[in-house]
C-alpha cells in the first residue's frame, strides 16, 4: 500500500490544492460556496431520485414491492428541483433544521445534565448551554449562520488541503529516494 501512495504522491498535491482553493472561496466568497453546495445537493438529489424511480420500475416488473422506492424517488426529485429552483430558501431551510436540532438536543442534554449526578456534570450542562445558544443564534439570524457554517467548512478545507500537501511532499521525497524514483 505504501508503494502505491508513494508512486501517486501527485494525487495528494491535487487534493491539497483543490481543498485550499475551495477553502479560500468558502472564506472569501461564502455566498458562492453556499450556492454551489446547494446546487450540487440539488443535482445529487435529482440523480438519486431518478435512479430510485428506475429501481422501482425494475422491482415492479419483477413482481417485487416497489411503492416505497418510487415514493423515495419522487421525494428526491422534488427536493432536488426545489433546491435548484430556490437555492436561497434551501440554505435557510437547512440552517433552520440545524437550529431546531441544536435547540432540541441542547434542551435534552440540559435536562440530562440537571439530573446527572457525577463527575463531568458541569461539562454536560455547558455543552447543553452552548448547543442551545448556537441553535438560538441560528434561528434568529439564519443567513449569518449559513455564512459562519461556510467559513467553518472553508477553514476545514484549508487545514485539510495543507495536510494533503505536507503528506504529498513527504511521499514525493520517499518516491525520489526509492528505486522507483531513480528509474523515473
Amino acid at each position: 500500500m505504501m508503494s502505491v501512495l508513494i508512486r501517486n504522491w501527485w494525487a495528494f498535491v491535487l487534493r491539497g490544492v483543490l481543498a485550499i482553493v475551495f477553502g479560500l472561496i468558502a472564506l472569501f466568497l461564502p455566498g458562492a460556496a453556499m450556492l454551489s453546495l446547494v446546487l450540487v445537493f440539488g443535482a445529487y438529489a435529482i440523480a438519486d431520485g431518478i435512479l430510485a424511480l428506475a429501481g422501482s420500475v425494475r422491482a415492479a416488473k419483477a413482481g417485487e414491492r416497489w411503492g416505497y422506492l418510487a415514493f423515495e424517488g419522487i421525494v428526491d426529485v422534488i427536493a432536488g428541483l426545489a433546491a435548484v429552483a430556490w437555492p436561497g430558501l434551501t440554505v435557510v431551510v437547512f440552517v433552520a433544521l440545524l437550529a431546531a436540532w441544536a435547540l432540541l438536543t441542547g434542551g435534552l442534554m440540559l435536562a440530562a445534565g440537571i439530573r446527572f449526578e457525577g463527575e463531568g456534570r458541569a461539562w454536560l450542562i455547558l455543552g447543553a448551554i452552548v448547543s442551545i445558544a448556537y441553535g438560538a443564534l441560528l434561528a434568529i439570524a439564519p443567513i449569518i449562520g449559513a455564512v459562519v457554517l461556510t467559513w467553518w467548512i472553508g477553514a476545514y478545507a484549508l487545514v485539510f488541503g495543507i495536510a494533503m500537501l505536507v503528506l504529498a511532499f513527504r511521499l514525493r521525497n520517499r518516491f525520489k529516494n526509492s528505486p522507483l524514483g531513480h528509474m523515473a
